[in-house]
């Protein structure tokens, strides 16, 4: 199959060389300035001319079987992340606007709630799944007035986690298709 003269390659090895001798299946290569002895169906054709290699059937699968198989790396989620909202509002007044003292408290709590519902229509829009608004504890009016707002929505709301938010924070759950249970 091959001549001496031609140009091989060696499958399982960075080698390439040329044909110094064939001795039945043996075939010696040489291999920057080394003389080495492969199996002939150990090397591959090298057309010198297109610069491709030409490989037979058998040589295509001796070649696959020879590289190893990459593994698909997948991160899993931890069950924490699962769980984490995808959104969080501050609706704490100094967040939302400079000139808090200047306004009434009917006035910072209109803010407040029209902040509230245009974050929430905004996450609905963009199809998030949970909400976080953070409102503090105070006299509960905000929280509230939230509750309200939440009721006229398709969703589901409570209390978030109390690890990190405290008790000053409802988490809200917006459902994607179906309706609520």
């Amino acid at each position: 199959m091959f001549k001496v003269g031609q140009s091989v390659s060696v499958l399982d090895e960075d080698l390439a060389g040329q044909v110094i001798a064939v001795k039945g299946n043996v075939v010696t290569v040489s291999c920057d300035g080394f003389d080495l002895e492969f199996s002939a169906d150990e090397l591959v054709l090298i057309d010198n001319t297109l610069g491709q290699s030409y490989i037979t059937p058998d040589q295509e699968d001796i070649k696959q079987k020879a590289q190893p198989k990459k593994r698909q790396t997948t991160r899993k989620k931890k069950t924490k992340d699962k769980y984490l909202p995808t959104m969080e509002v501050d609706l704490h007044i100094h967040q939302l606007t400079d000139k808090s003292g200047r306004m009434t408290n009917h006035e910072m709590l209109n803010l407040q709630v029209d902040t509230a519902r245009r974050q929430l229509e905004f996450a609905i829009r963009k199809r998030f799944q949970k909400i976080v608004f953070i409102h503090g504890v105070g006299e509960g009016v905000l929280k509230m007035e939230l509750e309200y707002l939440f009721g006229r929505y398709n969703v589901k709301y409570y209390d978030a986690d109390y690890k990190k938010y405290g008790l000053g924070a409802t988490e809200v759950y917006i459902y994607q298709n179906a309706t609520p249970d």
